[in-house]
């Protein structure tokens, strides 16, 4: 059995977009804030369902399907080490301050859709793991952060990074210092999450965040890639894991029902997975959006807009399925129309 994380004695409040809040040591079983939370929060402006679609995208390169379903915000992936220093760059080879890269995100906001920096990913160095200091890392987010002319971060933390309790303590500081100079800066932690919940280090990664007094606005999990043995409706799976990842935020950061249902964010990985058996279709994605809707979740997302076309010619090849196009039939930007609604 999993054993959940307790809120810390400073705990800080998960400041969900909703506004619901918390406060360390209330006696009020509703989970409601003493305290008003942070109001001027940034966030993805949202439909009248409050659910917003913020889907993830190519910081470097633009693709035909970026505005498919007018997007509220747009996740910019990924800023990493270069590799052995704590020099900020898209991917880790393109300079922050890329000329193209400004003319892309100014293209993407044109319309009035936010940007939200996300840093890490799957591949290459976080900075965590190659800056020396948390002052050293929070100046090497900020970087980033006024290259895009963004007041949203995204910490997408998973595999080795995820583990490494050196570079998690280190992060964890270096945004608190971030969002002390800065206190506009919503903060959103991208974490795995199997149909059971998140696991150990992704709950020790929020308990340290709450020992730092990092102020977290959403906890974005991450719906796919669960494993050989799940090889049923990915459309379920998404749901089964929002309930139990719902029930550890009321539990990590004291809040109500409703409040860790607007702390939640959704990202599903289209069509096929990187798991052999598991494929996300699109009527998993209405299935999805229509239970987002319902329990009040913050904002659904997409791995990824370049994904979201069907593959053609050479494209049908797995390897090209996972990286360019969705390996399932269906027309340009289905994928974006479904997670709107």
């Amino acid at each position: 059995m999993r054993n959940f994380l307790k809120p810390a004695a400073g705990l800080v409040c998960l400041f969900t977009l909703a506004g619901a809040g918390c406060s360390a040591g209330t006696d009020d079983p509703s989970g409601t804030a003493s305290t008003s939370p942070r109001q001027n929060s940034p966030s993805p402006s949202e439909g009248s369902s409050g659910t917003a679609y913020a889907p993830y995208v190519s910081a470097t390169t633009a693709s035909g399907n970026d505005s498919a379903g007018s997007p509220s915000a747009y996740n910019l992936a990924f800023v990493i080490s270069d590799g052995s220093s704590c020099t900020p760059k898209w991917n880790g080879t393109t300079a922050i301050g890329d000329s193209a890269v400004k003319s892309r995100i100014s293209a993407l906001t044109e319309s009035g859709s936010a940007v939200r920096v996300s840093f890490g990913g799957a591949s290459g160095k976080e900075l965590a793991s190659t800056c020396d200091s948390a002052s050293e890392l929070a100046a090497a987010y900020g970087k980033a952060l006024d290259a895009a002319g963004a007041t949203e971060a995204d910490f997408d933390v998973e595999g080795e990074q995820l583990t490494d309790s050196d570079s998690v303590a280190l992060r964890s500081e270096a945004i608190a210092l971030l969002q002390k100079e800065r206190s506009g800066l919503a903060v959103t932690f991208t974490l795995p999450v199997m149909p059971s919940g998140l696991d150990d280090d992704g709950l020790a990664l929020l308990e340290s965040a709450n020992d730092n007094g990092v102020q977290v606005s959403t906890v974005n999990i991450m719906t796919m890639n669960y494993g050989s043995t799940y090889d049923e409706d990915m459309g379920d799976y998404a749901k089964t894991s929002a309930q139990a990842a719902h029930d550890q935020l009321e539990d990590v950061f004291g809040l109500s029902d409703e409040g860790a249902w607007r702390g939640l964010a959704l990202t599903s990985m289209l069509g096929v997975n990187d798991v052999d058996n598991e494929t996300f279709s699109l009527s998993d994605a209405a299935q999805v959006r229509s239970f987002a809707e319902e329990k009040g979740v913050a904002w659904v997302s997409m791995w990824s807009t370049f994904r979201d076309q069907p593959c053609e010619g050479d494209d049908a090849a797995s390897d090209d399925a996972a990286t360019n196009c969705s390996g399932v039939e269906q027309e340009a930007g289905d994928f974006a129309e479904a997670f709107t609604g």
